[in-house]
Order: structure tokens, then sequence, then C-alpha cells
């Protein structure tokens, strides 16, 4: 027998893709007169709770599934309104670079082939463009989560003062390892240091100032009084754009301490980082380029498709003895498929992984990172816009500085009327913000990372508020 899942038509399934492309380039050119969000009605849910299919129904009645069951329901973070959480829209380009990468299908843990050298050239761009030194190391991730937990395993290996990969953290006599990063730094952080090892109880919370930006004195108090009870200081994190307000930590006062203290200088920069692309708000995030470790999204404010985060490291053997493993069944030849062996693999935690490189080399190809800082200079503007439109209006109020593209208001009515405010925009499909607590008030939020909005969406915005608030 020789079975296959390669079509039994070739001729008809090009057909079939062919039309796939269409309706979806369809979808996509018609989503400003979408709404914004729908909701999904009762026999959508039931049908996607149907049981494991038995036999087979084919390509196209499976297709027909997608379109009646699955197009029209996603989050909305495609669409012009949507400025929920730090959700990117994706690009029709990065689009088609996915399909032509999971057609080519590499293995990308290094191998003799040129999806690795995308994956190695895309990587040299990336420290380029964040002004890190030539030579330094990197991996592209499924996210920013993966990239920080990355960065966070290079310090605790660097900085542990003991071969931590030989003799782990149990049992073993040694100083309590401690990290340090702001309140409102993101939940990556207890979930790395619990996965790590190190615990919930080593990571040291500090306090911020009226901007949300981290205290340097109360972070360098936090680390002499660490030093005196004997425990180990390893890791300063700091953050480039945080979740709720998009503040940035003052990154060459940290990077100063941490090069005083020999602590290793980490920066969250998962969307706030991509500033560095414009010479124009380049100063906001300066420091950056003095990270021993960055973590960032291409899928955010890189506008791609998800997924493609990256984690960059400045010192590239510190990098790889953090991850290198030898076996046999991966060992280098010197000539073939495997000649130059796994470097990738030695970059981080796994050893398959897609090719993710694909999008951001034909993106940068195609429209140059100049495209891109202006797309960036433009969502900036456009909080700026927003910020002085709420200023502006009586019956609003910002309940934070805006530091880069994240704007938290509200209306001067209580908590409940503007979580119903936010629900109700959601339900009617007029726009996607979403919301956080500031001062232990509810706040609507709005995260700019949107290369589809214009001024007029915000004005709709703005304008929907008040009538839900009537």
């Amino acid at each position: 027998m020789n079975k296959t899942l390669d079509p039994a038509d070739w001729a008809a399934f090009s057909a079939l893709a062919h039309r796939m492309v269409d309706d979806v380039i369809g979808h996509l050119s018609t989503l400003r007169d979408q709404p914004a969000w729908r909701p999904m009605p009762d026999s959508v849910r039931t049908a996607l709770t149907a049981p494991l299919p038995e036999t087979p129904q084919g390509e196209t009645a499976a297709y027909e599934d997608f379109l009646q069951q699955v197009l029209p329901y996603p989050n909305g973070n495609l669409g012009p309104r949507f400025w929920g959480w730090v959700q990117g829209n994706g690009t029709p380009l990065g689009m088609m670079a996915d399909m032509l990468a999971s057609a080519l299908n590499p293995h990308m843990a290094g191998f003799n082939q040129a999806p690795a050298l995308v994956e190695l050239q895309v990587l040299d761009w990336l420290a380029e463009l964040m002004q890190m030194p030539k030579g330094t190391s990197g991996i592209l991730t499924s996210g920013g989560t993966v990239a920080n937990l990355l960065g966070l395993a290079v310090a605790r290996h660097a900085n542990a003062g003991f071969n931590v990969r030989e003799l782990g953290l149990q049992g073993h006599e040694h100083p309590l390892l401690t990290v340090y990063c702001s309140t409102e730094a993101h939940g990556w952080a207890r979930r790395a240091m619990e996965v790590l090892g190190l615990g919930n109880a080593a990571l040291r919370r500090i306090g911020v100032d009226d901007q949300f930006r981290i205290r340097v004195d109360e972070l360098r108090d936090g680390i002499a009084r660490d030093r005196r009870d004997g425990h180990r200081p390893i890791c300063v994190i700091a953050t480039a754009g945080t979740v709720n307000t998009g503040a940035i930590d003052d990154l060459p006062a940290i990077a100063d301490l941490c090069r005083d203290e020999d602590v290793w200088f980490h920066v969250d920069g998962a969307f706030g980082a991509l500033a560095m692309l414009s010479p124009k708000l380049r100063p906001r995030v300066a420091g950056i380029e003095r990270a021993d470790s960055l973590a960032f999204d291409l899928h955010k404010w890189g506008y791609l498709p998800f997924e493609v985060g990256c984690a960059l490291v400045r010192d590239a053997e510190a990098h790889r003895a953090t991850f290198e493993l030898q076996g046999n069944y991966i060992s280098a030849l010197d000539r073939g498929v495997i000649a130059g062996g796994l470097p990738l693999a030695e970059r981080g935690l796994e050893l398959t992984r897609g090719f993710k490189a694909l999008k951001v080399w034909m993106s940068l190809k195609a429209y140059g990172a100049g495209a891109l800082a202006e797309l960036i200079e433009q969502n900036v503007e456009q909080a700026e816009y927003l910020a002085r439109r709420i200023e502006d209006d009586p019956d609003l109020e910002l309940v934070a500085p805006l530091a880069l593209n994240v704007v938290c208001f509200r209306h001067r009515g209580n908590d409940e009327l503007n979580r119903e405010i936010l629900m109700r925009l959601q339900e009617e499909g007029v726009a996607v913000p979403s919301q956080t607590l500031i001062g232990g008030r509810f706040a609507i939020r709005v995260a700019i990372t949107n290369h589809r909005s214009r001024l007029e969406d915000f004005d709709l915005l703005l304008d929907a508020v008040k009538r839900c608030a009537t």
C-alpha cells in the first residue's frame, strides 16, 4: 500500500488553495467595514465541541467549516480599532511568509541549510537595530515570555556562583539567588522564577515612582540589604514599556547600577524595545543597548503575525554555555546535512522550532526598517492625540502619564460604569480596548500597536465611550 496525505488531485487542491488565498485577502481588505469583534453564536460553540472525526469529510468540506465557524470569530486583533492588551495585527506579506515557511517545513535547530542562515542573519539585523555589539547571540522564540525566561536562565547560569546546571538548586548549600523587578513588571517574571527553581520568594518587587518607573534608590537599597543578609543578587529586570501604562524604567541608571554591583542587566522590552527603530523615539529607551540580555516581540510593535519573539544575549559564550547539550544523535559531520551542527539548539530549550525568521526576513527586505519606524512613530502620535482629546473633555480623565503608546483613561463615573462602557464597546463591535487597575481604579486601556488605525478611529472610540455612559 502507498498511503500519503498528499492530494489525490493536485490540480483540484491548487484550485482550493487559490480560493483560500483569495478568500482571506478579501477578508483582510474589508476589515474596516467589519465589526471590531463579534460574539460567537451558540450554534458555533456547539459545532466546535463536535466529537473526534473518524472518517474523512475532505479538504473542501473542512475549509467550509473554517469559513463558517472560525474566520468570523477571532478576538479582533486584525482590525483597525483593536487596542486591547498588546497585540499586533499581522500583515498580508507575513501571512504569506508563514505559508512559505510551512511549505518548506524546515527543522530550525541548525543544519546545513538556508533557513538557518536566514535566522542568523535576522538575529544579526535585530541586534544591530537594538545597537547591541557585533557578536551578540540570540534566538527567535514563540514570544516575550519565553524570550524573557531564556534571558533569566542565562543570568542564573552566569551569576549563580556555582555550576547550577550540574548541581541544580536542590540539596546544595548556596546563598539565596535574588532577582529584582518593579511592582509594574509583567507576570512572566514570577512564572520564570518558579520554572527556573529560583522561587517567587526570591523575586524582589521594588516600588515605582509617580511615572510608574522602578525606584532606582530602592533597588540599590534592596541589593545592599540582600548582600548584608548573605544572599546573592544575580539579576535586575528592567522594563521598556510596562504592561499597564507603557512606562519605561530609567535604563541608563539601572545599567550603571548593575555594572557597579556586578549584577546581570536584563531588559523586558516586549513592545517598547521596538522604539529603538525610530531615531525620534530612541532616546526614550536609551540604555537598551547596554543590556546583558534583552527580550522583545516582533508580533507586537513589529506588526508581524503570531508568533515571533526574540531573545538577545550580549555574551554569546554565556548564552551557549547555558543550553549546550551533546548527543550522538545530533553530533556534526564534516559534510552533508548536519555539517556545522545544530547551533540554534544551543541557544534555548527547544530542539524543534519552526521557521519564524522568514516573515521577519521578508518583511525587512520588502519594507525596510525605516517603514516600521514610521509606523511606530505614527502609533505614538495617535496616542498623544487620544490623550489630548481626553484631557480636553470634562467627562473623561487620564489616569496614568503617557510614556509611549499606552493610554489609560476612564469616564468620571464610578468603576461599574467604566466596566460597563468597556464591555459595550466590545460587544457592539465598536472597538476593542482592554482594562486594568490604576491606583485601585478601573481604567480603560488603549495600547496602540496597530498599523491599520487612523485618527478618526480614536474619535469614534471617544464618541462611543460618551454614548455608552448615558
